[in-house]
């Protein structure tokens, strides 16, 4: 199966922030939210959800955003990602692209990605900012069900800013040999991180016992946490935002 799926969000005259262009194709379904409260500088909610099994063998799936000058979108996901292996050859593949512009922010939040025995997946995420954008974007690695060994991944983030390179981080899962290393994944099955670029970060890095948050040599955090499970992933994540000084302090 091959899908491209395509999200715009603008701020418009009276300073809302609205849906310009929405398409959608199975698997990847973009549900804007509809709320008949809200605040002219209410972030454009939208939820992304998969309308059928995917990605299997042979998917490759991409996703383009665009969020113009000034704009604030929240992503999300409403359900785990189960990348699974297909009848057909080769593995699967998924893209998401965000380009933001001078000023806009965006909160990328998809649930856990769970990578299935003998699934083979990649995953890419290529984010463009202008000067001033704002990016939260979150990943969490499950590896494999309940007393299964996981297939293998490939994830790969890439975030600009202003022409120039912010993070570039590339990941392989399942290699037993190197996941149960201390100097990869320790032996853990989840692996959660944040990309957190939204105004002043930590002056130093800041850790705990399996969760990390170190400031970027251009500006922005990455946070890194490993747990025995998607649920503590995630709350060690939460916790390390709690600490970063620009998320704290921020107004929505």
């Amino acid at each position: 199966m091959k899908a491209r799926a395509r999200l715009v969000v603008e701020r418009d005259a009276d300073g809302r922030n609205v849906v310009r262009d929405l398409r959608s194709m199975a698997p990847i379904t973009l549900v804007p939210h509809r709320s008949r409260v809200r605040s002219a500088a209410a972030p454009a909610l939208v939820h992304l959800v998969s309308s059928v099994t995917a990605p299997l063998g042979g998917d490759d799936l991409e996703l383009a955003v665009e969020v113009g000058a000034g704009a604030h979108l929240v992503l999300r996901g409403v359900a785990a990602t189960l990348a699974l292996p297909g009848h057909l050859p080769g593995g699967s593949r998924a893209r998401v692209r965000i380009a933001a512009g001078e000023g806009a922010s965006v909160q990328y939040v998809p649930e856990p990605t769970v990578v299935t025995g003998r699934a083979r997946h990649e995953a890419e995420l290529a984010v463009e900012l202008a000067a001033g954008a704002r990016l939260r974007t979150r990943e969490v690695l499950v590896l494999g069900r309940a007393d299964e060994r996981p297939g293998s991944l490939v994830s790969t983030v890439r975030v600009r800013r202003e022409g120039g390179p912010l993070l570039h981080q590339s990941l392989r899962i399942g290699v037993p040999e190197l996941d149960a290393s201390t100097a990869h994944l320790a032996g853990r099955r989840v692996l959660g991180t944040e990309v957190l670029s939204w105004g002043e970060d930590p002056v130093s890095a800041v850790s705990h016992d399996w969760w990390s948050l170190v400031p970027l040599a251009r500006g922005g955090s990455l946070v890194t946490a490993l747990a025995g499970d998607a649920v503590t992933a995630q709350g060690w994540l939460d916790a390390a935002l709690d600490v970063h000084p620009g998320w704290r302090s921020r107004v929505d």
